[in-house]
């Protein structure tokens, strides 16, 4: 019989899609009042990977991530995706987001993403929150599944995560329980 026992602490980020760069202090402030300094931010891309969100957002969307440095445990998933979702419609304008938050951590293993959507590869976590497994670490490199959205299946994003990885691993290797 397997015991249970506590998970290890995660990476907390967020993913940021932005109609206005503009908005990113303000945005960044927020979030880091609720998880804490960020420590690692990624570059700016351009999001063209779909037009899902240009009716709503408008066109030119810009994407980044942002890791705080406090390690989290997993369970906090739930809370931080309730937060980012209320955040959106602080941000909202007219009924309209200009910011789409995507919460999820790393573990040495994976990429987890919150949402709110059901599907058949989604666990329900609690509160209307789903989790979906959307890379996993295997072979020194992320590996994507057959339901990993396509800008998480890009090389510029791997990359992002595999050094967000190497940061989370050296903070794990002086966790003390």
């Amino acid at each position: 019989m397997g015991k249970t026992r506590e998970p290890q602490p995660v990476k907390a980020f967020v993913g940021l899609l932005i109609s206005r760069l503009s908005l990113l202090p303000r945005v960044s402030d927020l979030l880091q009042e609720k998880l804490g300094p960020i420590d690692i931010q990624s570059q700016v891309w351009d999001f063209n990977y779909t037009n899902y969100y240009e009716a709503e957002m408008g066109p030119e969307l810009k994407r980044l991530f942002l890791a705080f440095g406090a390690l989290v445990t997993p369970e906090r998933l739930i809370e931080i995706k309730l937060f980012t979702n209320n955040l959106e419609g602080v941000l909202a304008e007219g009924g309209r987001r200009l910011v789409n938050l995507d919460p999820g951590y790393i573990t040495p293993a994976k990429v987890v993403l919150a949402t709110t959507k059901d599907y058949a590869h989604r666990l329900y976590l609690g509160s209307g929150i789903y989790g979906e497994v959307t890379l996993i670490f295997h072979g020194e490199q992320y590996q994507t599944l057959p339901w990993t959205y396509p800008d998480y299946r890009s090389e510029t994003y791997r990359e992002f995560f595999r050094q967000l990885r190497t940061k989370y691993m050296a903070q794990m290797a002086t966790f003390k329980d």
